[in-house]
């Protein structure tokens, strides 16, 4: 099985990334296939709200320009899309919430492309705001028709400067959890995907 981390920071190495890579590391020790791509700090845009994904029926968008086909072919490839954000102002950095709005949108144009895929959210952050990234990724995955694993907490973890979340334990231990429960849901629902309603 392959799963597919999202970064949707723009700083290297930051504690954004530092959370999927505890995920990845619990599916590679599972056997999975992983792989990490960046959004943040690509300058993805948004969605123009042309529907052009409704009259092509391709899988594609029509604005070619940036990185978003790219990482949305491998985003239907996948069995499981973790998507992680810094908190910014509360919210999902702007880089992952277009990409956000136009895979949804592609997904939804193309026939619930999304359905059954399992669908998880990593949040890095400061002090406050993470229950908002989390949601906000979160309802892209339930109106995508996706299946969102359990964990031990919400999936987030506290840290101001690069490396400052390696201190936080309990973050850490439910990011290994959240891989725990991503190998576990795949191997479960694997045999009847194509049974997932549309």
């Amino acid at each position: 099985m392959y799963a597919l981390a999202i970064n949707g920071s723009p700083r290297k190495g930051g504690n954004t990334e530092l959370l999927l890579r505890e995920v990845l590391g619990e599916l590679k020790t599972a056997d999975w296939e992983t792989e990490m791509v960046k959004v943040g700090g690509t300058a993805i845009r948004g969605c123009l709200a042309c529907e052009k994904c409704f009259e092509s029926q391709d899988n594609q968008c029509a604005t070619k320009k940036d990185k978003f086909n790219e990482i949305f072919s491998k985003m239907l490839k996948a069995d499981a899309v973790i998507l992680g954000s810094p908190t910014y102002f509360a919210a999902v950095s702007a880089d992952l919430k277009a990409l956000i709005e136009r895979a949804g949108y592609v997904a939804y144009a193309n026939g619930h492309a999304f359905s059954g895929k399992i669908g998880a959210a990593v949040v890095a952050v400061r002090r406050g705001g993470a229950t908002h990234v989390y949601d906000t990724i979160n309802h892209m995955f339930q109106m995508s028709r996706m299946v969102i694993p359990c964990s031990t907490y919400w999936n987030m973890g506290f840290g101001l400067n690069k490396g400052d979340v390696q201190e936080d334990g309990e973050g850490l231990a439910n990011m290994r959890h959240l891989g725990k429960s991503i190998d576990w849901l795949g191997r479960a629902i694997k045999p009847i995907i194509s049974t997932y309603p549309k």
